[in-house]
């Protein structure tokens, strides 16, 4: 199978798409690069200013975090050119705040294997690790009610699983590049692919 990227939720999808044979290759990414994306906190911060430009301080409310923490982020994440800053807004008491837009940049890029280690000399959280646990985080805030979940079990040769993989991918490339809907309501996406543990 081909390797994935990690999308930035800014792409409008959720962690784990894989680019489509027909896409044009992804760069890979800088070790610099993916360390700025090896933390749950940074991939929530990215889907949070994907349709909405943030101020450092909504962001901190709605994450839970003290905001000089959150800013550590943000500029990380600015620097590495993962956010952008936009026209900055009247604040309280005649101050100036910044907002903050993702930009999609992590779309472009190819992070390599699922599983191999991505952060600091190779020790920091494995990519498929890192997406399930932001997956987790995200998910643990919203009523089960409105959880549409799917399982199932398969039994593929190698051929048929690429076929399977590159239509799921090519599924959700096909709703990326639709754009966001006017008047539309926000949803995430979460898609993992594993053999069996049991398996032989």
């Amino acid at each position: 199978m081909t390797a994935p990227s990690i999308p930035d939720p800014s792409s409008g999808h959720v962690p784990g798409h894989l680019p489509t044979a027909a896409s044009r290759p992804r760069p890979a990414a800088t070790d610099a690069e993916r360390r700025a994306l090896a933390s749950v906190l940074r991939l929530r911060i990215l889907r949070l200013c994907l349709h909405d430009a943030l101020t450092n301080k909504q962001l901190a409310g709605r994450l839970g975090r003290d905001p000089a923490s959150v800013l550590h982020h943000v500029r990380t994440l600015l620097h590495q050119g993962f956010l952008r800053t936009e026209e900055p807004r009247p604040g309280p008491r005649g101050s100036t705040e910044v907002p903050y837009r993702a930009t999609g940049k992590s779309w472009e890029l190819d992070f390599g294997t699922p599983g191999a280690d991505s952060g600091p000399g190779g020790t920091g959280p494995g990519t498929g690790d890192l997406l399930l646990r932001t997956f987790l985080d995200e998910v643990s805030e919203v009523p089960p009610a409105e959880l549409n979940t799917s399982r199932m079990g398969l039994q593929l040769t190698s051929e048929h699983l690429d076929e399977f993989d590159a239509r799921l991918r090519s599924l959700l490339e096909e709703f990326h590049q639709r754009g966001p809907d006017e008047g539309g309501r926000r949803f995430s996406v979460f898609v993992a692919v594993h053999p069996e543990p049991s398996a032989d």
